[in-house]
């Protein structure tokens, strides 16, 4: 497929990709986001207003995912994921860390409605939009089968 010089043009020269992961609504420009957006010479005070107005609905030091892709005119875009199923399983569970021994050692137990109420949440990702509800369940209970929770029909 050949691209126009129109396509050409409208596309911006990338500088970076930066992966963050900053509590929902605190954004600040202090460690981690001020280090890592600074060094690209980036608007620190527009990421972290708009971040912040991004994730109000969610509840506050909930860790949101970011993806933010810096171009080389000093502008950027970012896409904010929801946080990892680990996440999702340990509140679910009420467990702080995971177990140290997977398999052998089992730190809580959940049901199969847990894991579908993360998977309907996970879907709404820009990465999850496409895989079906099943597949999602799947990949979380091999998660939390990694993490030493084990998956049961009724508590």
């Amino acid at each position: 497929m050949a691209t126009t010089l129109k396509d050409a043009v409208a596309r911006k020269p990338v500088l970076a990709t930066i992966r963050l992961i900053v509590p929902a609504g605190a954004a600040r420009p202090a460690p981690p986001v001020g280090p890592a957006l600074g060094f690209y010479r980036l608007n620190l005070m527009a990421f972290c207003k708009d971040f912040n107005a991004r994730t109000q609905k969610y509840k506050a030091e909930t860790p949101m995912q970011v993806t933010l892709t810096a171009y080389k005119d000093s502008t950027f875009e970012f896409v904010v994921k929801s946080p990892s199923v680990a996440w999702f399983l340990k509140k679910a569970a009420g467990i702080e860390t995971a177990s140290g021994r997977p398999g052998h050692n089992v730190v809580s137990s959940l049901t199969l409605r847990h894991v579908y109420e993360i998977a309907k949440l996970k879907q709404s990702d820009p990465y999850c939009k496409h895989m079906s509800l099943e597949a999602l369940c799947k990949s979380i209970i091999g998660t939390a089968n990694s993490m030493g929770i084990e998956i049961v029909k009724d508590l």
